[in-house]
């Protein structure tokens, strides 16, 4: 066995240890759970004293989670984002996971800052606040002045947060290499799952991206500067694990939307829904759908926590370490989605989804077209004031994962951000319907697809691609021929399906064998023997070797029994 093939839970012992502590408690919880007869239902509880089996299966995911540490909340954070990979129970469920981490003293932050910007760096700053403004997993934000007066907000990398989510994404991918090996859990690729995530997770450790998107998002959205104001950056005063941003004096719409439900109740307060100006969702919902069609590259996270209303009324966007990106041919597709939805195309809708999913090689193409059709017959006939298209982008969602069809990273961070605005235009209430921007942009879009610009653009792809192509074909083709003519040609199949079923007929046929030589030994009074001479409970003369393989053999059937049934 090479070196690089020892999976990475065991390169990190000490973490795997708990990790694999934590995952047998849950997974013992959940196993009880679904077998009711059993005794001791009770038995494992959670800190509160209550039972976990009293939990549902999702929210045992959740907790499991939260006790894993920040490394795999920021992973169920992620996830949440992916409901075509877990379920729209299990995504709703990650939701609720919040980062509880205490933050880290005054002089950690000093001596991260000291490392990032010099020994010398409180001459760039008059004051630093002590308590932090908020605290993540990655980061802590603090409040502070520069020198020259201007308010900033300091953010500042955790200390040792990046070597304990590295450890901890290596135990985490070595766990998804032996879960590969597990029937009832390779059907979803753990270890794809844990490949698409890795990058994902990792980005964020590095502040120099988010100082980019902030500086590419002020570009974008200069000529609305009057509406929407993205943070400027102090390049000179930003590292890898330090960003220092102008700080946006005013609110977070979510405690504008807490204040105003205490209002409900009676309670004074300062800033309520009604006070937020009219065409604020408007403005919202134009910008983001600007990003997309537009530019294509967009802020993936427009959650009430990353907007702030500004004292001159203006919005203000930040937290820009999750971003995506979709190409021209991405978000054709996208268009066409949305044109298909509106035509009423069942049969191009569904095309269009196995084009820009990863279909399975055993996708069931009738079961999908028919899910596909109840879909357009839900959504694609509702009138602009009932359209709910939240629950239209969680029931694609749904059906994406039940036919395992997955998304690309890109595709379903822009899934995430749709579902997360229709929340958070919801919450703003202006009296409009987020479904009429979406068709004007649309119908923008097919206009602009018919343009002379854009066809030509297309010819000249299609050229450059036929070129390269006709290049390239008849080298490979060429270079196929001799190897067939050389008898070089292989076919290489991977049945993956049928491995588990394949091993274990072998095993069981093994443990036939070593069951019934032992029995022959046993009855052949094969040496050395126990008894020899004088009986015990009326048994003499067993063989020793006889024994030990009639035990063990007994042992691997009653395992191989219990794992096919538990695969069902």
């Amino acid at each position: 066995m090479k070196l690089t093939s020892i999976p990475q839970l065991y390169r990190n012992l000490r973490r795997g240890r708990e990790i694999l502590r934590v995952l047998r408690r849950y997974g013992l919880a959940d196993w009880i759970s679904r077998t009711r007869r059993l005794p001791l239902q009770n038995w494992i509880k959670d800190r509160s004293g209550v039972p976990l089996t009293q939990y549902t299966r999702s929210q045992r995911i959740r907790m499991a989670i939260t006790e894993l540490g920040p490394t795999f909340i920021k992973v169920g954070q992620v996830l949440a984002a992916r409901p075509d990979l877990v379920g729209n129970e299990i995504a709703e469920e990650l939701k609720q996971l919040r980062n509880e981490v205490s933050p880290d003293s005054m002089e950690v932050v000093e001596a991260t800052l000291a490392e990032e910007l010099g020994p010398n760096f409180r001459k760039h700053f008059r004051h630093i606040e002590p308590v932090p403004l908020a605290t993540a997993s990655i980061g802590q934000v603090h409040r502070a002045e520069l020198m020259d007066g201007q308010r900033v907000v300091l953010k500042v990398q955790r200390r040792g947060i990046e070597k304990m989510m590295r450890e901890d994404l290596d135990v985490l991918e070595g766990l998804a290499q032996w879960a590969d090996h597990v029937e009832s859990l390779a059907i979803w690729g753990p270890s794809d799952m844990v490949r698409q995530l890795m990058p994902m997770i990792l980005r964020e450790l590095d502040f120099n991206r988010e100082r980019s998107n902030l500086k590419q998002f002020a570009q974008i959205l200069e000529a609305d500067k009057a509406e929407i104001v993205i943070p400027s950056v102090f390049d000179q005063l930003c590292t890898r694990r330090v960003l220092v941003m102008e700080e946006m004096v005013g609110e977070p719409l979510a405690k504008v939307f807490e204040r105003d439900d205490r209002t409900s109740s009676g309670e004074s307060n300062e800033i309520t829904r009604a006070d937020l100006p009219p065409e604020l969702g408007r403005t919202l919902a134009r910008t983001y759908l600007r990003m997309v069609f537009e530019d294509g590259f967009f802020h993936a996270d427009p959650h009430p926590g990353n907007l702030f209303c500004l004292q001159d009324g203006r919005l203000a966007i930040l937290d820009f370490g999750m971003t995506g990106r979709i190409d021209e041919a991405m978000r054709e597709s996208i268009e066409e989605m949305l044109a298909a939805i509106n035509a009423g195309d069942c049969r191009r809708l569904t095309r269009l989804i196995r084009r820009v999913g990863n279909p399975r090689v055993d996708l069931d193409q009738s079961a999908l077209e028919i899910d596909v059709a109840d879909f357009v017959d839900t959504y694609g006939r509702q009138t602009l004031d009932r359209f709910d298209l939240s629950g239209a982008l969680n029931q694609l969602s749904e059906i994406l994962h039940r036919h395992g069809i997955g998304l690309p990273n890109q595709s379903a961070l822009l899934l995430k951000m749709l579902i997360s605005l229709e929340g958070t235009l919801r919450e703003i209430g202006v009296g409009f319907d987020s479904l009429d921007i979406v068709r004007s942009y649309l119908r923008r879009v097919m206009i602009r697809r018919l343009t002379p610009a854009r066809r030509l653009r297309q010819a000249r792809r299609i050229y450059l691609e036929s070129e390269a192509f006709m290049e390239n074909a008849p080298e490979q083709l060429l270079s196929l021929m001799n190897q067939a003519r050389l008898g070089q040609l292989q076919v290489r199949l991977e049945p993956k399906r049928f491995a588990p079923v394949v091993n274990r007929l072998v095993v069981g046929l093994m443990t036939s064998a070593v069951f019934l030589g032992s029995a022959l030994m046993l009855s052949y009074e094969v040496s050395p023997v126990l008894f020899p001479d004088q009986p015990m409970f009326g048994i003499q003369r067993v063989s020793i070797l006889g024994l030990v393989g009639l035990i063990a053999s007994f042992s691997v059937m009653v395992a191989l029994c219990l794992a096919i049934l538990r695969s069902e």
